[in-house]
């Protein structure tokens, strides 16, 4: 490929009103207001006390920030994408990358945990209106594990140095829902201290994660897996008391040497993943999903796709680019995010 014009032939300038760049952001908005985010968020985030205004219309700067995210954006000043050529004719109520940010300072920990119940409840109501887990009916698994996540202010709540010498981190806890025929969603997260021990506070998530995953339609075999941080009394009495099934790792003492070896050699079973993971005596893939799309690449097919908008009378058309390669995968996501309510 090469260029098919001399570069004194070419100009570019920024003037067009009736261009946007993210037209899939049409049908994720649509998704958002059918499974009632909007309506979560003003239920139930309350930033109270605040003396900047920071806390009105959460729910107008929570959508802003979501669709945000959608598009691309990854830090609070790449919001100012929703405030581009057509796009306010398309959405209301943006707010300011500034007004964003003062929005999110005002957070506390209690605050966040507004937001988990927010997300635990758009959780179920997505996973109602959309095949978001397919066999969920059937088996669903569980994932729980803790990250470390570097922050570099000094009076960012919870941040300190922990695990990593000379380095501040938040220290969340995090849990993925699954099933064999689909990728893994959030299903609830938790932040932390940067010096919290891996398993603090581990009880009380795994019960909130296999209850969130039984609001979601997770109704069939729900099995939890985590590492050997997690494997402790209190843990495994949670997955019981929700009977849920459980698959923890754990050291390897006597006892348990024992345990194994007294398992007879027809009782052992293969292991399926729902994602690609390297067989590690031949290196083939052990699993047939590997082919999954991920966030990146449905973002780069679906959201980020550039339209022109024409306005006749009342109604709005998405002019979008001819030959685009995955029209037909995004034609589809908008006439069922634009079909009528259930």
């Amino acid at each position: 490929m090469r260029s098919s014009h001399a570069a004194s032939a070419v100009s570019a300038v920024f003037d067009d009103s009736n261009l946007i760049a993210h037209a899939g952001l049409v049908p994720v908005m649509w998704l958002a207001e059918r499974c009632g985010l909007s309506d979560l968020v003003a239920e139930k985030v309350k930033l109270t006390g605040t003396t900047n205004g920071a806390g009105a219309a959460a729910d107008a700067k929570v959508s802003s920030i979501v669709v945000g995210m959608a598009a691309g954006a990854d830090s609070i000043d790449d919001l100012d994408v929703l405030r581009h050529g057509a796009i306010p004719m398309l959405f209301g109520g943006i707010r300011a990358p500034s007004t964003l940010g003062t929005f999110l300072r005002a957070f506390t920990h209690g605050h966040a945990l507004q937001l988990h119940a927010v997300h635990r409840g758009f959780l179920a109501a997505l996973a109602a209106h959309t095949p978001l887990l397919p066999g969920s009916g059937e088996k669903a698994f569980i994932d729980v594990d803790s990250t470390h996540k570097r922050v570099y202010g000094r009076a960012k709540q919870g941040a300190e140095y922990g695990r990593f010498k000379g380095i501040r981190t938040l220290h969340p806890l995090l849990a993925t829902i699954c099933t064999p025929h689909s990728r893994p969603v959030i299903a609830t997260a938790r932040m932390r201290r940067g010096k919290a021990a891996d398993s603090r506070g581990a009880p009380k998530f795994v019960s909130e994660a296999l209850a969130t995953a039984a609001e979601a339609g997770c109704t069939g075999t729900r099995v939890l897996r985590a590492d050997s941080q997690f494997y402790n009394a209190a843990v495994i009495s949670a997955c019981r008391r929700a009977g849920a099934h459980f698959s923890i790792t754990c050291g390897m003492n006597p006892s348990i040497k024992r345990a194994v070896l007294s398992i007879p050699d027809q009782a052992w079973q293969p292991i399926t993943y729902p994602t690609a993971v390297p067989d590690p005596a031949t290196g083939a893939l052990t699993s047939p999903f590997h082919t999954k799309a991920t966030t990146a690449t449905l973002r780069s097919h679906l959201v980020q796709v550039p339209a022109r908008i024409a306005r006749s009378a009342r109604r709005i058309t998405l002019r979008l680019p001819h030959n685009w390669p995955w029209q037909h995968a995004w034609t589809h996501v908008f006439s069922t995010a634009h079909g009528p309510a259930d």
